[in-house]
């Protein structure tokens, strides 16, 4: 199809493309200003919230748990369980959440999908092989034995924090997670489940320790760490009552704190359920104030259509948006801009000015001034969206002048007081790279730890250099970190995007805003990267599985709207707009956009944890295809192919 379109009438299709899809995305702007899309993970979450209604016993919604038992139903994959993404292999943890969540919801279990489920259950291990989550779910409604969850003493919330094991060295997800679940652990309830639906079928009779998914384990820590669960469950029984009550106090203190209104604890889905049952357990009646609003905030990520439902993991406002405004910025003209200029409006604010989150347990002397990622997260802001919502309004300020100077200001002292030792940032925290913690047996996920990564950095440097910053100490250490973390290959990892494309755009863009040379080894490692893993139709694609632990090297994925995005964007940011590799994918990009003026995409290109939880942005392939044709446009109709801005 890109093929029909004769070379010298490729800009003047470009300009259609992306005015048809500024227009599109236009459309889908809320009357306030801002924009927000479903964000979709596995089955795992719409099946923990049938569960949790059943574990508190509220009144059956027989029509929500239809819509939700169809979209199970029709994300069971063909190896008969629930994979983790679109296409993905099959996952037990996952699979057995689905498969009790649609035989509590009143499926037959002899209907063939039931079947093919526990079938495919069985023979990867059973009930047993689960993940420590699962098993701490299926605990809870007495379907599985408390004695094969790892033993976290609620007592920890009490421990100082030079102790090795400690909350503040988790990060902000663990911790807003864990806490309510010590007192769960330490009281042990057990589900109204009035139906009393149970699932002893899945279980074949055979203990398994769950396979971590954690990088970089050691033998001698696990070893410690078993052998430190074994004490733990020998002295449970002993521990002092009045010491246990002051924990569990402690742990309730906490969560209270930062119960975030209907936004919920820590505004994710997880932390938000162990809140909620935290509460029933130590007998808040169902109108206590904490514990309504903290049910409230539940039914607030659910997305219920005509014939489907699903419960989201979290919502995306700040992220949508600051994004979508960049894409506006690039397709330019009145319209475009006025609709960016009123997000940018939206945004402000929602910084963060007056709350002093945990991330100043690491440093205590820096000023708030970051945005979050959902519409309310106060104690958790993050850098990546601050970096992108501070740069979307140093890009506007020819526009708005200096309307936005002191949120600016203000992003960007936070920013770089949370910069950690080793030059990078992570997503939330600064120096949580406590590594002998993914020894622990509570943390098979892989995921208790925010240590920098390379696409968090990259969008900080980004953000300094827009902002005119150069040759600064910080500024020397940021890329050296960059440097470092650079891939054999050229490429660099994606912590919260799929994958090594995400990265490399990211690192790309980066290096091109601080000054790089085009020519740096640098920088052309990543472009050759780039260049030799484009796709034959002109497009770029990866899948989750790029996260495996035995990765070897980019394996060919089908291609994807966000993900072309992401390529072309960074592979101009190293000066490669004449590049024909980049028209190609901008033809793919024309060719595939569809009558709406978007892009369809049912591929999950959004990390969530490594190896354990993905994401599908619905807005990613809204607003990336878009900023990467526009910028295309823009670049061959000026002087100069230099981008010169941070993203």
């Amino acid at each position: 199809m890109a093929t029909l379109i004769e070379p010298t009438d490729i800009l003047g299709a470009a300009d259609a493309c992306a005015k048809r899809a500024a227009d599109a995305l236009a459309a889908l702007q809320r009357d306030d200003g801002h924009w927000v899309f479903e964000l979709e993970a596995d089955a795992t979450i719409p099946a923990e919230y049938v569960l949790l209604k059943h574990y508190l016993g509220e009144p059956r919604d027989a029509v929500l748990e239809g819509k939700i038992a169809r979209y199970l139903r029709r994300i069971q994959a063909d190896h008969g369980g629930w994979p983790l993404f679109a296409g993905g292999a099959f996952d037990i943890s996952a699979t057995v959440k689905a498969y009790y969540a649609l035989k509590m919801i009143g499926d037959d279990v002899d209907a063939a999908h039931m079947t093919r489920a526990r079938t495919a259950i069985r023979a990867a291990g059973g009930a047993e092989a689960v993940n420590v989550f699962t098993r701490i779910q299926l605990a809870l409604f007495g379907a599985g034995p408390w004695r094969a969850v790892p033993t976290l003493p609620v007592e920890l919330i009490l421990l100082p924090r030079w102790f090795p094991i400690h909350l503040s060295k988790m990060s902000y997800w663990a911790r807003t997670v864990i806490v309510p679940l010590l007192v769960l652990a330490a009281k042990k309830p057990v589900a109204r489940n009035v139906t009393g639906v149970l699932v002893d079928e899945l279980y074949v009779g055979r203990r398994v320790r769950p396979e971590s998914k954690a990088q970089g384990t050691k033998r001698g820590w696990t070893l410690f760490f078993d052998g430190l669960d074994v004490v733990l469950k020998g002295v449970e029984p002993l521990w002092p009552k009045r010491l246990r009550a002051r924990a569990v106090a402690a742990c309730v203190t906490f969560v209270t704190e930062r119960l975030n209104g209907e936004d919920g604890l820590g505004a994710i889905y997880p932390a938000m359920a162990n809140s909620v049952m935290m509460f029933d357990c130590l007998g808040l009646a169902e109108n206590h104030p904490d514990r309504a609003i903290a049910r409230a905030s539940l039914d607030k990520l659910l997305v219920v259509g005509e014939d489907e439902a699903y419960c989201q993991p979290c919502v995306s406002p700040v992220w949508d948006t600051a994004l979508a405004a960049h894409a506006m910025m690039e397709a330019g003209g009145d319209d475009a801009e006025a609709r960016a200029d009123a997000a940018l409006a939206w945004l402000k604010p929602l910084q963060v000015l007056d709350v002093k989150g945990d991330w100043a347990d690491e440093r205590p002397d820096v000023r708030p001034g970051g945005w979050a990622f959902q519409y309310n997260n106060a104690h958790y802001p993050d850098l990546d969206d601050t970096a992108v919502v501070v740069m979307a309004m140093d890009r506007a300020k020819g526009r708005t002048g200096p309307v936005y100077d002191e949120a600016v200001a203000r992003g960007v002292e936070w920013t770089v007081g949370l910069q950690s030792r080793d030059g990078g940032w992570g997503a939330f925290d600064a120096d949580n790279s406590y590594h002998y913690l993914n020894n622990i047996p509570f943390a098979d996920h892989g995921a208790l730890l925010d240590p920098p990564t390379s696409d968090v950095s990259a969008r900080c440097v980004s953000m300094l250099a827009q902002l005119g910053e150069r040759d600064t100490p910080r500024m020397k250490a940021a890329l050296e970190f960059l440097e470092k973390e650079q891939a054999n290959d050229g490429s660099w990892f994606g912590r919260w995007g799929v994958n090594y494309i995400y990265g490399t755009w990211s690192a790309l863009c980066a290096l091109n805003a601080a000054g790089i040379d085009h020519q740096s080894p640098m920088m052309r490692g990543g472009v050759d990267w780039l260049m030799r893993t484009q796709n034959a139709d002109g497009g770029w694609g990866e899948d989750c599985d790029s996260y495996d632990l035995a990765y070897k090297g980019y394996t060919p994925a089908p291609s994807t709207a966000s993900q072309t995005g992401w390529a072309l964007l960074g592979l101009m940011a190293a000066g490669e707009v004449d590049n024909p590799a980049v028209e190609r994918g901008v033809r793919y990009l024309m060719a595939t956009q569809d009558d709406a003026g978007l892009w369809s995409q049912e591929a999950y290109t959004g990390g969530g944890f490594p190896r354990v939880f993905y994401l599908r942005y619905h807005g990613y392939p809204a607003y990336f295809p878009l900023w990467a044709v526009a910028r295309y446009r823009n670049l061959k109709r000026s002087n100069s192919a230099q981008v010169a801005v941070g993203m």
